[in-house]
């Protein structure tokens, strides 16, 4: 927590609706849920597990994604509300099925009220155990009537999401000859860089992970750059697909690009202060939490029963003219991308929330 908020006066001041501590001793599960906002719908919103280094920090991020994917699930039309889940620990240890059934057990206590999907260091192979103790989980195996791996449609998102920022910025969409850099290269970066090479983009790819970055500059003609060389880079678009708060006081007065548009959640670690930083340097930023909305799209059409992929890309291609006409709002009330962004969110949730009250 920030200072010295409390849980409370935290939970008070993003607007959540509850919060949910979840503990097993059996198989030493320790989770946290977080429901921001249910007017639209239920929450949905994936879990994530991390080696987090306190459990403040994982209040922390578990509230703050949460809150996003209240507005991710607004802008892009779906009626669904905010929520997400954080499991603390070693995910290569510590997952197992017992350990993910108990977790669902958990989510299932809530009566529906939050439906989950997979994120970071979850696989449809931890839903699948999931959905052995609830009904309310999605981003299952397509061998089980799911979606599958939703990563490809949250890259395609984050890709017409960049060629909308490119044709704002340049007035082409073209990613010829256009240096790209992605940081982070898990399945969402990967994805992307695969849709980048087939237009002819120059990339540039940095992770922590050595092994990917060997497999990838393999696979594809791309950079590998230094992760303490990131900011640096003379590029185009710097688009981070890692986790978020990378765009703070110390990186923004070094990036050298004209756009930002990547797949990473809550990449400023400030929303107004950041986003008034980024403005003032004129670099234009494409707000995460419309452009990654492509999993989301994925796991929601999935949840509505009746999958189908092609139809999921067809609304994920919606990114584009959402995104200019964020752009276009920004500029002409001229406030930042990720302000004109949560305005039309808030305005969705207000709406419909005179036709219904909370889930």
């Amino acid at each position: 927590m920030e200072g010295n908020c409390t849980i409370f006066e935290e939970v008070e001041k993003m607007g959540h609706e509850q919060v949910v501590y979840c503990y097993d001793e059996p198989t030493g599960l320790k989770a946290i849920i977080g429901i921001h906002n249910t007017v639209l719908g239920p929450g949905l919103g994936g879990t994530r597990m991390w080696n987090y280094s306190s459990e403040s920090e994982a209040v922390k991020d578990v509230l703050r994604l949460s809150r996003g994917m209240t507005f991710k699930n607004a802008i892009s039309g779906l009626n669904a509300g905010g929520g997400k889940a954080v499991i603390i620990g070693n995910a290569s240890t510590m997952k197992s099925e017992p350990f993910m059934r108990r977790f669902g057990r958990f989510i299932d206590s809530l009566g529906g009220k939050y439906v989950t999907a997979e994120d970071v260091n979850m696989t449809t192979r931890e839903m699948e155990y999931i959905s052995m103790e609830t009904d309310h989980v999605t981003g299952l195996p397509e061998t089980m009537g799911g979606g599958g791996d939703p990563s490809p449609v949250t890259a395609y998102g984050v890709f017409v999401g960049m060629k909308a920022a490119m044709k704002k910025v340049y007035g082409s969409e073209s990613f010829k000859d256009k240096k790209i850099l992605v940081q982070g290269i898990g399945q969402v970066g990967v994805n992307l860089v695969a849709l980048l090479a087939k237009e002819g983009a120059k990339i540039l790819i940095s992770d922590l992970d050595q092994d990917k970055l060997v497999k990838v500059s393999n696979e594809f003609q791309v950079e590998v750059i230094d992760q303490n060389e990131i900011f640096h880079q003379q590029v185009d678009v710097y688009a981070p697909c890692a986790l978020g708060a990378v765009l703070n006081n110390d990186s923004i007065p070094l990036l050298k690009c004209h756009i930002i548009a990547g797949g990473a959640n809550n990449q400023l670690e400030n929303e107004l202060e950041h986003g008034k930083m980024l403005q003032q340097r004129g670099i234009v930023y494409a707000p995460d939490f419309l452009i990654n909305a492509g999993g989301v799209m994925n796991v929601y059409a999935e949840h509505l029963g009746g999958y189908n992929r092609q139809n999921v890309y067809r609304l994920a291609e919606g990114i584009y003219d959402t995104l200019l006409q964020v752009l276009n709002k920004a500029e002409a009330k001229q406030i930042t991308p990720h302000e004109a962004a949560l305005k039309v969110a808030m305005k969705r949730i207000s709406d419909i929330g005179k036709v219904h009250m909370s889930y």
